[in-house]
């Protein structure tokens, strides 16, 4: 669009001389067009709007639009589910905190209060005051076999690849988390130098295909793995097993994102579509998977490692649990993604239909963890549409120790869900490889962004805890949140999910109904159920 811009306003330009008999035509015509020239120059050299930036003049009328927006809704009723991913006032506050504009909204809640599904946490009388609290709570992550622990913030980036996304969005989501101090997982398609360059902390996380640590055959190989991991940067390894947007699928690459560059990141064949295999190699029962984490552990000198999984049969996550009882060896971390996760690309039977929502998910979790008396031994990441604060809130009264997202962080960077990341044709330079779309995109502007919306989030979670009266994050209990259920039925989230006893899932102990018939088919041998 840049091209076309300077190829027109050329081509006008020379017409305009061409048909111009006298002095006066010329110049009537330079003050019609000269300033429509100059529009176009100034959209183009200007870093804060990557859509003005790769569509000069025409990519105005996406800000004229969103300006209109506010006056429109004051006449239109907007539905949750209007077509896109996040529903506009999600969206509108997340640009505006990552732009530091005002994110209040008048005339009160926007919500309609006595509809099925709504949700509040409970304040206190005797709130905590905001300004005395920790504005920044981090959480210590490393269990008993942990040599080098973590302090992580309470709210990541989810993972998303380097070939998913463009090497400039991964610089401005590096750099964001190196100025905000949190987290930044690498998502699957390993650990490229624009995770390393900016200096934030990683979550190097290990898929199916195992790239970055792999052999020419795709097999993991120790030694791939250990020269990653050992990195200083590197902070905690994360095993993904599978993930909501597409569980028990595998990762999709499509030809036209695998550069070279990519490909050698990855250790396959450039200009091929990559198919991450929809399990692992390197284990295949209970068992094996929990010594493939203590291997791991080892192999990187003791950093936190776990996995990350969408549920799906109960009983296997039991199998995973009993195996870590009989062994008595712990992931560091478990990453419970929802199956209202996100994706470049997935067939949408995967996206709609495939994966336990990210609430039941957590719920089960950590009831599980609890059953068999091994909470403490581990910390829980919750990951699938979180937005807000309050999102925050009600995973950690599920079970949550810290949160990860990566929608939000998107938008953030300038996405604005054109939905056309399986394309390599986004227009805002975030998921493409494309050169010319990806200009758009300027790191030194968009990290600032990053760490805005991280930051002013993260108050926003805390200023919600301190209305509630509590002090730290895991103070926040079940009880907390409150959701109607019906219209003349409101319930508590520990009265929708209640929490199971801690050790009845251990051997003698007195078993919940419920729990029953998955614990029987739970076996530490296989996934298989019997």
């Amino acid at each position: 669009m840049r091209k076309i811009f300077i190829l027109a306003s050329i081509i006008i330009t020379a017409l305009i001389l061409l048909w111009s008999y006298f002095w006066i035509n010329a110049l009537f015509a330079f003050l019609l067009i000269g300033p429509i020239i100059y529009m176009g120059v100034v959209d183009m050299v200007q870093t804060k709007q990557s859509i003005r930036r790769n569509f000069p003049i025409a990519g105005r009328l996406r800000y004229v639009f969103e300006d209109l927006r506010p006056k429109i809704q004051q006449y239109f009723v907007e539905s949750d589910t209007d077509g896109a991913p996040i529903n506009r006032n999600e969206r509108s506050v997340i640009y505006q905190r990552a732009k530091k504009q005002i994110d209040t909204v008048p005339f009160g809640t926007q919500l309609d209060v006595y509809a099925e599904g709504y949700e509040w946490i409970t304040h206190s009388i005797a709130p905590k005051d905001f300004h005395k609290m920790n504005h920044s709570p981090r959480v210590k992550f490393g269990g008993r076999e942990c040599k080098q622990p973590y302090d992580m913030s309470v709210l990541n980036v989810s993972a998303m690849s380097f070939g998913s996304l463009s090497k400039n969005a991964i610089l401005a989501l590096n750099a964001g988390a190196k100025i905000g101090g949190f987290a930044h997982n690498t998502g699957e398609g390993g650990l490229s130098p624009y995770h390393l360059e900016p200096g934030g902390d990683v979550i190097w996380q290990i898929g199916t295909g195992y790239f970055g640590a792999r052999t020419e055959d795709g097999n993991f190989s120790d030694a791939a793995f250990q020269k990653n991991a050992t990195r200083p940067n590197v902070k905690m390894i994360e095993i993904k097993l599978s993930q909501g947007a597409k569980p028990g699928h595998g990762g999709i690459l499509p030809a036209a994102k695998n550069t070279a560059e990519i490909a050698a990141i990855r250790l396959v064949k450039a200009g091929t579509t990559v198919f991450s295999p929809p399990f692992h190699s390197a284990f295949s029962t209970p068992k094996e998977l929990i010594l493939f984490v203590k291997k791991l552990r080892e192999l990187s000198g003791g950093k936190p490692v776990g996995f990350k999984l969408c549920v799906g049969r109960k009983s296997e996550f039991l199998s995973i649990c009993k195996a870590m009882v009989q062994l008595n060896t712990y992931p560091d971390f478990i990453t419970v993604d929802g199956g209202e996760g996100g994706t470049g690309a997935a067939p949408p039977e995967f996206t709609n239909f495939v994966g336990m929502p990210l609430l039941d998910a957590l719920a089960f979790v950590d009831n599980a963890l609890r059953g068999f008396g091994i909470r403490n031994e581990m910390k829980l990441i919750a990951s699938g549409k979180i937005l807000t604060g309050f999102h925050m809130v009600r995973a950690m009264a599920l079970g949550a120790d810290t949160c990860n997202c990566a929608r939000a962080m998107m938008m953030a960077l300038g996405c604005i869900q054109a939905l056309e990341c399986n394309k390599n044709t986004c227009p805002t330079g975030v998921a493409t490889q494309d050169p010319y779309f990806m200009k758009g995109l300027v790191v030194e502007d968009k990290k600032v962004r990053v760490a805005n919306y991280h930051k002013n989030t993260v108050e926003s979670f805390v200023e919600l805890i301190g209305a509630a009266g509590i002090d730290h994050p895991d103070k926040i209990n079940r009880t907390h949140v409150y959701r109607r259920v019906f219209m003349n039925m409101v319930k508590t989230y520990e009265e929708i999910y209640p929490t199971i006893p801690e050790g009845c899932l251990l051997e003698g102990g007195d078993v919940p109904f419920d729990y029953e018939d998955y614990m029987k088919k739970a076996g530490v041998e296989s996934f298989e159920v019997e």
